[in-house]
């Protein structure tokens, strides 16, 4: 997605270009085989659904043939992980990938002990308490209810009066990987009609695909994981600018 001349450009593939995706479950395909993929296009030409999809129909609201449709099913549908993982944008990342991210964006840190070692700060604390809690143990549980992200930026103490820049904390917190976007719905009025845009779900990526398969990879240095992600992108674009990829995956851990 490019600006010219003040107006949003598509990329994307002709129509009968056979290489051209054509449904969700051809996009999910294609992230699985290729580990993890932006929504948009960005600095390395190639890596994002957006120039492998038809640019004739985002936002029209088909949910046959729009890209931007497609985002919700999948998210909802939680094959893969959906949030804004790179550079703060929009993207996919694969179950068998996800791992390798977590540690890396984690640092291998689970959010508690990040919060006791002052990793994180008190918004995003405030977020994340509504979506966990401890059992009787002391051992943290995390939600199992799908919570809007309308219903949980009041519940965390966000809007008038309160904290500020909710969309820029959850975002930060999709970027360390302690939050997917768990699917959309739309909000109901006191009729129970559905009304206005899709609203997204924001969970924990725990609460979806369980805690021992989200953290699996712990068991390697941060900066490991942060490299086989960087060498994947390489190995998929050769040609590729080295800091172009950091701005979208991130640096190397210290």
């Amino acid at each position: 997605m490019a600006l010219e001349n003040g107006e949003w450009i598509m990329r994307g593939l002709a129509w009968d270009d056979p290489y051209r995706i054509r449904s969700p479950k051809e996009l999910v395909n294609w992230i699985n085989e290729v580990g993890f993929l932006p929504l948009f296009a960005n600095g390395v030409k190639g890596f994002s659904a957006e120039e492998h999809v038809s640019p004739d129909y985002w936002w029209s609201g088909d949910r046959e043939q729009d890209p931007w449709e497609w985002r919700e099913q999948i998210a909802s549908d939680r094959e893969v992980a959906y949030g804004k993982f790179f550079g703060g944008k929009a993207g996919f990342i694969s179950a068998e990938w996800l791992p390798y991210f977590a540690n890396f964006r984690r640092d291998g840190y689970d959010f508690d002990s990040a919060w006791e070692d002052s990793r994180v700060n008190h918004r995003e604390k405030l977020i994340m308490d509504v979506l966990t809690d401890k059992d009787s143990e002391g051992d943290i549980v995390w939600t199992d209810k799908d919570i809007l992200s309308t219903e949980l930026k009041q519940l965390a103490g966000f809007g008038k009066g309160g904290e500020k820049n909710f969309p820029g904390i959850t975002t930060d917190l999709m970027m360390k990987t302690y939050l997917v976007t768990a699917g959309f719905r739309r909000r109901r009025n006191k009729k129970g009609a559905e009304y206005g845009m899709a609203v997204s779900i924001l969970l924990p990526p725990e609460t979806v695909w369980g805690y021992d398969r989200v953290t699996s990879a712990y068991s390697e240095q941060p900066k490991d994981s942060w490299k086989r992600i960087i060498d994947r992108v390489k190995e998929l674009y050769p040609d590729a600018d080295d800091s172009e990829i950091f701005r979208l995956i991130g640096k190397e851990p210290e």
